[in-house]
């Protein structure tokens, strides 16, 4: 802050201290002899009231500095947080952080600022104590000059105060430049420091912060010119520091303020947009569990964590549709697969229960019939109990080492029985596998069926296993293959191709061989090589434990 050299008439004197009787100048000093008759130039001061006393409370008002932040801090509980939205969590939190951020900023930019001012303000009130050595003059021998201490408050605007120990006790006198006087009162009150700085050597100085009797504060430099007789006490201002860092409060304290509601506003916005995706996500799952509507999905454009979260959610669904469609498409396929044997069967009973006098050659026929539709039917029930329980784990035991080539072999054998006219050409590598035996055998034992089913009477079925990379087991027929528009569906449940619809089967045995292979980490494919028939491939892993 520069120094204010004002013009005298706008000085403010606010001093609640009367003036009193003009002292004679120029004032003689203790130990000198008095000026000769005439050569003051108004009375002489009233000494019959003792120097000004020093008080305890004002040595102490002298350094007393406030000290932010003293209080015990305390730990906020944020136990509230988890009983509102969670937008209203991400304001909270924003606003707050937000909030810190800009105190912190603020406490910084304060102090930073009120230690520049008051830098600043001691750096002005060295700049006046530096002029003081051609501020005190003689008038003559011990006479001090009242003029040099006017013109040093009119230039500077500084308080000036001046102590002299007489022997009666030190007098303090007041530069009042407005009236061009300078009576003995007292604008600031005689410290201990004050006291120190007049015993002490010369140049010596003390500088205290002190309240003036016009109320305001002080930087108050106290500098020794005459050990133990004379110091001058230069007081600057602090009245436009005051006002300058109350200023700055008010406007760090409103931007902080305007800066927590802005950064609120702006967290509730974002919430609002990020937990938009969250609550659409809640509203499809609530509709779901209300209505059981699995075709409600959610926008899932996003590439952030919530669009990938609403595109599980969406493939959730989709795998549930897909799951109760596959269930009532199983039901009704089961349903209509079952209503023609059963329809058959009821039939023939029919008519064995009320035709006594049938002839025995057509009894026997029927009930010969009716034996074939009670297997067909066995075999598709239990094919159905398997598929039903395709999505929960088998009760049958844990998969362990099985010799594959015994599994295949035994397979074979029972084929050949049912299809007693077949020629098996087998070939087999020994080995293990890890599987379940009665679920492998099962699916060997479906494809080996359907290979004799399709084959010529006298034909040959082929079964080769071999093991490289992996296990490779490749069963071929003689039959007429499948057609080329019925490889697509040929894995499909009760699929069954134009060609087949005459001859007996379910349409589930490939079905269940594709889950059980599948289920063991193996694949199966079906082919129509060029010289005829059909070719099965079934490659299944080897068992880690006895290859390593």
């Amino acid at each position: 802050m520069e120094l204010n050299w004002a013009p005298r008439h706008s000085w403010q004197d606010g001093s609640t201290v009367a003036p009193g009787p003009l002292p004679p100048w120029p004032v003689p000093l203790p130990g000198q002899p008095p000026p000769p008759a005439g050569a003051g130039t108004s009375s002489g001061p009233d000494q019959a009231g003792a120097g000004p006393e020093v008080t305890a409370d004002a040595a102490a008002a002298g350094d007393d500095v406030p000290v932010l932040g003293t209080g015990p801090s305390r730990q906020a509980s944020f136990a509230w947080l988890r009983d509102v939205s969670f937008r209203t969590r991400i304001s909270v939190l924003v606003g707050v952080a937000v909030g810190i951020a800009v105190a912190m900023a603020a406490l910084v930019s304060y102090l930073a600022v009120s230690r520049q001012l008051e830098q600043q303000a001691n750096s002005n009130l060295q700049s006046a104590v530096s002029q003081l050595p051609t501020l005190v003059r003689f008038e003559g021998p011990g006479e001090l000059s009242q003029a040099a201490f006017i013109n040093f408050q009119l230039r500077t605007n500084d308080q000036i105060q001046v102590i002299i120990n007489s022997s009666q006790g030190a007098e303090v006198y007041s530069v009042n430049a407005r009236q061009d006087t300078m009576p003995q009162s007292t604008f600031f009150k005689l410290t201990a420091a004050a006291n120190q700085a007049l015993a002490a050597s010369p140049d010596t100085q003390s500088v205290q912060t002190l309240q003036g009797s016009d109320g305001n504060p002080y930087r108050v430099a106290t500098v020794s010119v005459i050990s133990g007789e004379l110091a001058v006490q230069i007081g600057y201002p602090l009245a436009n520091v005051d006002d300058t860092l109350a200023f700055l409060r008010l406007m760090l304290v409103l931007v902080a303020l305007g800066g927590v509601a802005v950064a609120a506003g702006l967290g509730w916005l974002v919430g609002r947009a990020s937990i938009r995706p969250v609550e659409t996500l809640s509203w499809a799952a609530e509709h779901v569990a209300e209505t059981q509507d699995l075709s409600a999905t959610i926008d899932d454009t996003g590439n952030d964590e919530l669009g990938r979260l609403a595109r599980s959610f969406n493939a959730m669904l989709g795998a549930l549709a897909a799951s109760r469609q596959q269930q009532a498409q199983l039901v009704s396929d089961a349903g209509h697969e079952l209503r023609t044997p059963l329809t058959s069967l009821r039939t023939n009973i029919e008519v064995l229960i009320r035709t006594r006098d049938l002839p025995s050659n057509d009894r026997e026929a029927l009930l010969a019939d009716v034996d074939s539709q009670l297997k067909e039917l066995t075999t598709m029930v239990g094919d159905l109990v398997d598929l039903a329980r395709e999505d929960e784990k088998p009760d049958e035991e844990e998969p362990g080492p099985v010799p594959f080539a015994e599994l295949v072999q035994r397979a074979v054998d029972r084929a050949h029985r049912r299809a007693q006219s077949l020629h098996f050409d087998v070939s087999l590598q020994p080995g293990q596998v890890r599987a379940q035996p009665a679920l492998l055998e099962r699916a060997v034992m479906n494809v080996l069926d359907n290979a004799a089913k399709w084959s010529p009477p006298g034909g040959r079925v082929g079964v080769r296993l071999e093991a490289n990379s992996a296990w490779h087991l490749t069963v071929t027929d003689e039959g007429p293959g499948v057609a080329v528009e019925d490889l697509p569906h040929i894995f499909e449940r009760f699929y069954r191709a134009q060609s087949a619809r005459s001859m007996p089967g379910s349409g589930l045995g490939l079905s269940i061989v594709k889950r059980v292979v599948t289920s063991h980490g193996g694949t199966v494919e079906i082919t129509s090589p060029a010289g005829g028939g059909a070719r099965v491939d079934i490659e299944l892993p080897l068992d880690q434990e006895q290859t390593g």
